[in-house]
């Protein structure tokens, strides 16, 4: 911690993911984005990177359990008929899909589809957070910023997909809502490889990177400590 102008700012890592102050923020961890035969495979989108990632961010959720953190599912959703869906978000939608070269009609994430549900290793537990979300970022129209305050949040640890869309917009709405970030590196994925990096580039020259070992062990740490005080 160092004192700027008058006021106090966290800058060590045990600082910014003191379970009493840091939440697990969760992006997007649903069957129709990683999951094989689901929307975004289906679709014919590359998911070799999301294996991988997949069994890091259990345990990540694990240890944040254990530690007492908030835990917050953030959840993408749409609705039949086109109903969430703008003009606007509409030819976003259309440009993503020219890139992934993906052709007609392209459906994920609605709700009441199977495809909208978390993947089973990472759903929420009764008692955890879902915020469903219409956009790329987790605090655009949703109770997010509102669930963060009422349970005393400073820092926001962000895993999930994609890197350079859903994760970085959560994330910088989250620095621009006055909160710690902590970017879980090798929690968090894409379906490009090259967009990663690039996110990644960005993301680095403006929050807290550290690695899933870096986080648990700061959180087993505290889980440790808060049963010898019990």
């Amino acid at each position: 911690m160092i004192e700027v102008g008058g006021k106090l700012v966290l800058t060590a890592l045990p600082e910014l993911v003191d379970p009493s102050r840091a939440a697990l923020v969760l992006i997007d961890m649903q069957l129709d984005f990683v999951e094989p035969g689901f929307a975004f495979d289906r679709a014919g989108v590359d998911l070799t990177m999301y294996p991988p990632m997949r069994p890091r961010i259990a345990e990540l959720l694990a240890a944040a359990r254990t530690a007492g953190a908030l835990v917050v599912h953030v959840q993408m959703t749409t609705l039949p008929g086109g109903m969430s869906e703008s003009p606007a978000q509409l030819r976003f939608n259309l440009r993503l899909q020219r890139q992934d070269r993906i052709t007609g009609p392209f459906r994920y994430a609605r709700l009441g589809d199977a495809g909208h549900d978390f993947v089973p290793e990472l759903a929420p537990r009764d008692g955890e957070l879902v915020v469903p979300k219409w956009r790329s970022s987790g605090f655009w129209g949703t109770n997010l910023d509102l669930l963060l305050r009422s349970n005393g949040i400073e820092t926001v640890v962000v895993a999930g997909c994609t890197t350079e869309g859903c994760v970085e917009s959560t994330a910088r709405d989250a620095m621009f809502n006055d909160y710690y970030v902590v970017i879980v590196e090798d929690c968090i994925a894409s379906d490009d490889r090259a967009q990663h990096d690039a996110s990644m580039l960005l993301m680095r020259h403006r929050f807290d990177v550290a690695g899933s070992a870096e986080v648990i062990d700061q959180w087993m740490l505290a889980a440790g400590n808060r049963a010898e005080s019990a």
